[in-house]
């Protein structure tokens, strides 16, 4: 077992703690998850409690309840170094959710996600305002096509 963080993301979810935790852990690989606890008493009473590791990364959810949900104020960046990276990682994390602008998302359960390339400071240095443009024209972002942009 992997030592634990001394802080980790806890995320609230409305019932579905169990089913996000699967899901996230069927798209990113070095993933699993730790455990799933039962809540037995309490307003959440019949929900869980569950713990997993994305790539390394220690999360925890909770079946909270319908009182709180997820906004873009906080979000998960998704580095990738390829653009088949992000085309997975779009695909997958997008499924049943909403596209936004500039490589942001929202998945299923109301989480937003950045996939982004790894190296998008490196794209944009030669032409930032170029390469902002067509960032901003994109939804799921095109290496390919901010590369152009940046060298005009």
């Amino acid at each position: 077992m992997s030592a634990v963080s001394l802080i980790h993301p806890f995320l609230w979810f409305d019932g579905r703690a169990e089913e996000a935790a699967r899901f996230y852990v069927s798209i990113f690989p070095n993933s699993r998850i730790v455990r799933v606890e039962a809540i037995s008493t309490g307003p959440a009473e019949g929900g869980a409690v569950v713990e997993f590791e994305l790539e390394g990364q220690r999360f925890g959810g909770v079946d909270g309840g319908p009182m709180y949900s997820f906004t873009p104020a906080v979000s998960f960046v998704v580095a990738c170094e390829t653009q088949d990276e992000i085309d997975f990682y779009w695909a997958r994390l997008s499924d049943g959710g909403q596209t936004q602008p500039c490589g942001w998302l929202v998945d299923k359960f109301g989480l937003s996600w950045q996939v982004i390339p790894a190296g998008l400071s490196e794209i944009m240095r030669p032409a930032p305002s170029a390469v902002m443009e067509a960032l901003l024209g994109m939804s799921k972002i095109d290496i390919a096509g901010l590369r152009e942009a940046a060298e005009g």
